[in-house]
């Protein structure tokens, strides 16, 4: 049997709309379990009813949301037999684009002085470490969807597949870290976002493949 005839078997055994059922289950399973450790074991930052008023509190879940939205979307596409990046790609662009202006706005805004001292900010080691841990969850429920799409490339899949746990995780974490400067979220969201997409492609290329 060729290649394409078996991809064409296996999309067929694995049509589109239940393929969408069974991820947006796995998405709302990772949501609870990420939701119930980050309230039992982190919580809400001290000052949250303050932050909110903040911009730039708020801008980080812009980005972390919009790099979950992106991320499951695309994921729908990479997760099939015969899907690939050619068309939803471009999608996973919409967050560091966002973050690229955010931290133009930052740079204009802040003295020049405060910028090394926004950029380290003071919760690096947590942030490098939560956001994995809350991933997690999420990712264990991607990767279990993803075993019912059968992907033609499972390592892509499971990057994918990492980017949208640790948008997912990284929106949680947002809520208790107390480093709002788009110039932390551009250095150390991203570190731990990628920590968690190598780890997802390394695992996805061995549970997922068929």
């Amino acid at each position: 049997m060729q290649t394409d005839d078996l991809i064409e078997l296996l999309a067929k055994d694995s049509p589109p709309w239940r393929f969408r059922s069974v991820l947006a289950w796995a998405v709302a399973g990772g949501i609870v379990i990420a939701a119930i450790l980050f309230f039992v074991a982190i919580g809400f930052r001290s000052d949250i009813s303050e932050a909110v008023k903040s911009g730039r509190f708020l801008f980080k879940f812009v980005l972390t949301v919009s790099l979950t939205v992106t991320a499951i979307w695309v994921t729908l596409s990479v997760g099939r037999p015969d899907g690939g990046l050619a068309r939803r790609g471009l999608a996973l662009w919409v967050a560091p684009v966002l973050l690229a202006c955010g931290v133009a706005v930052e740079l204009l805004v802040l003295p020049e002085r405060q910028w090394m001292l926004s950029l380290v900010g003071q919760n690096a080691r947590f942030c490098l470490t939560l956001i994995p841990l809350l991933s997690i969850g999420p990712l264990a429920c991607l990767l279990i969807a993803l075993r019912a799409g059968a992907p033609s490339n499972p390592g892509l899949a499971g990057a994918v597949a990492g980017l949208a746990a640790s948008g997912i995780a990284a929106t949680y974490y947002a809520a208790n870290c107390t480093d709002d400067s788009a110039l932390f979220v551009m250095t150390w969201y991203p570190i731990a976002i990628l920590i968690v997409t190598t780890a997802s492609y390394l695992v996805g290329r061995k549970l997922l493949r068929w």
